[in-house]
């Protein structure tokens, strides 16, 4: 597993809550016992979380994607003529929610693709409109981050993908 330790002032991200800050660490006593936290600021919508620092891989704390990471994403978004899921919307709505929780950028990028060829054919529920929304968000802001880009820039590549 990479290193999993971040400096106050680093960006990261938390799975399901896209892009965070570390703004500070503290040391809380509970049950007795003291544990030191990342106190993070989720860049979204300024929502702070508290991540044991113990606990900050198993619930998936990771820095940002790599140029390596970048380009993958970026082969997923072009793939066409992969099978979308048949599923029901519903089953299929927990699919997609699954591979975004994961807080990995290629499986939301796959979410974000496969919604986007899927509006093509047919009128999304109000739930898929607002998951690819949340998909695209999340990829918006990494990869932003990640290329040092502006949003706007990554958002129209991205939509440009999918004109």
């Amino acid at each position: 597993m990479a290193d999993n330790s971040f400096a106050v002032g680093d960006k990261t991200v938390y799975p399901g809550h896209g892009v965070a800050e570390i703004t500070g660490l503290e040391k809380r006593e509970i049950s007795g016992a003291t544990m030191e936290f990342y106190v993070l600021r989720v860049l979204e919508n300024n929502m702070k979380v508290m991540v044991p620092k113990q606990n900050a891989s198993s619930v998936g704390l990771r820095k940002l994607v790599g140029d390596e990471e970048v380009a993958a994403v970026y082969d997923v978004l072009r793939h066409r003529g992969g099978k979308i899921s048949t599923a029901t919307w519903n089953r299929r709505y927990r699919e997609y929610m699954e591979k975004i929780k994961t807080g990995s950028l290629v499986e939301i990028a796959t979410v974000l693709r496969d919604l986007c060829l899927l509006r093509g054919d047919k009128e999304l529920s109000f739930g898929e409109r607002k998951m690819l929304d949340t998909a695209r968000s999340f990829l918006v802001q990494e990869l932003a981050l990640a290329k040092g880009k502006d949003e706007a820039v990554v958002a129209t590549e991205l939509d440009e993908l999918f004109a």
